[in-house]
């Protein structure tokens, strides 16, 4: 990758922090013009001023439908060529013939993918907070999984019902003859979909920095501010979390495609400083993408996946649940609900459908489920407040903008 005028950058970054309506002012009190504004917008929540957040939500929802509509319209050629292509397929789904057997299986197959591409997007896309689809809905399939494929000694579960319910197959299987990859394999096609789902949802921070860097202008945006203060000073940072995005930021911009693909392969809470970096830096598009989708949908996903299914193994589920008991004093009271979990989970594996299934609440279920709702509750409020928040921001550049024409 080229290194293009880091001078000049830091140049361009003092000479806009301190220019205002043509004139040199005083930088600081820009800069505390904008820390009081940020302040005000972070106080736009749900629990603080409900009526003005959802003022502020609906208002900035309308206007952001308003701009995707004008932007399908622009592109009406290339909509209405996939309206066409949506009637034909819906003819093909509708119309009786041989066609049905493969219609069936691809329609099944697209909607398995889609969900969890929809998970992984949820879980990186910049909207105030992710949702950890991880801990919420992959892993727990992945352990699950591998819990009925140690039980069943098969991998080979029936569809239907599975995935939506996992039953033991009837062939005869002997003891311990499923292996690490056999699971592997059963599994990775919702992990590579989930991981091309977190890949996707690094773009933002990309686009955002490219289009700024490419018009010239400064973004009001957080994450690009503290990264042109990070280039500004980079030779003066002295604490850890600094020079921690430093190194990632020089690892991008110094080795290319595969400083980003090593970014983007191991657990990284910094990588939307990575796509702010390739986005100010103009790296192309798809050496950009192509190195996050390779980084997260196949090395990472493999290297979560080894830690899920050796985590919920059979031998070491047992071991963890022998050593809840060892405990002193609370270690019998918590190593029963973990056994009757899992003594459930096992008859649920081998009953039929006909069948009746043991009823009967375990609390660690009850745990996980209220866990689910708090975290897809505490989502939705994060998108509401960062949406009223976004539209607080352009009533904030709309002012400013008015005082510079004064």
């Amino acid at each position: 990758m080229a290194e293009n005028g880091t001078d000049c950058d830091q140049r361009r970054i003092k000479m806009s922090k301190e220019q205002h309506n043509g004139n040199f002012t005083d930088s600081s009190m820009l800069s505390e013009r904008k820390r009081r504004e940020r302040e005000e917008r972070l106080n736009i929540v749900l629990w603080k001023k409900p009526l003005v957040t959802l003022q502020y939500f609906c208002l900035e929802t309308l206007i952001n439908l308003k701009e995707w509509t004008i932007k399908l319209w622009r592109r009406r050629g290339a909509l209405v060529c996939v309206l066409l292509a949506l009637a034909v397929l819906t003819a093909m789904y509708y119309i009786e013939g041989t066609h049905q057997q493969y219609v069936q299986y691809m329609e099944k197959k697209f909607f398995w993918c889609a969900y969890w591409v929809g998970l992984g997007i949820l879980s990186s896309v910049g909207l105030g907070t992710g949702l950890h689809t991880f801990l919420l809905y992959l892993g727990p399939h992945i352990a699950s999984v591998t819990l009925a494929a140690y039980e069943c000694n098969s991998v080979n579960f029936p569809e239907p019902p599975y995935p939506d319910q996992i039953i033991c197959p009837d062939e005869e299987t002997t003891e311990g003859s499923i292996s690490l990859w056999a699971i592997i394999s059963k599994v990775r096609l919702e992990a590579c979909m989930w991981g091309a789902g977190t890949a996707i949802g690094e773009l933002p921070p990309y686009f955002m920095a490219r289009a700024a860097r490419l018009s010239g202008a400064e973004p009001d945006d957080e994450e690009y501010q503290e990264f042109e203060e990070m280039l500004e000073h980079a030779e003066t940072a002295q604490d850890f979390a600094s020079r921690a995005k430093l190194a990632v930021q020089n690892l991008v911009q110094k080795v290319g495609f595969f400083g980003i693909l090593a970014c983007a392969s191991i657990p990284n809470p910094l990588f939307d400083l990575a796509g702010i970096t390739c986005g100010h830096f103009l790296v192309p598009f798809w050496t950009f993408f192509g190195a996050t989708l390779i980084g997260k949908a196949v090395i990472k996903m493999h290297i979560q996946k080894l830690f899920v299914i050796i985590t919920f193994s059979k031998h070491i589920v047992e071991q963890m649940v022998a050593l809840i008991g060892a405990i002193p004093s609370i270690g019998p009271s918590l190593q029963k609900p973990f056994q009757e979990y899992l003594e459930a989970q096992r008859i649920k594996l081998h009953h039929k459908s006909d069948s009746a299934v043991p009823q009967g609440e375990n609390w660690l279920s009850w745990i996980f489920e209220k866990l689910v709702i708090v975290m897809v509750c505490y989502f939705i409020l994060s998108i509401i407040n960062s949406m009223a928040q976004s539209y607080a921001k352009r009533l904030q550049q709309k002012m400013y903008s008015e005082e510079k024409t004064k």
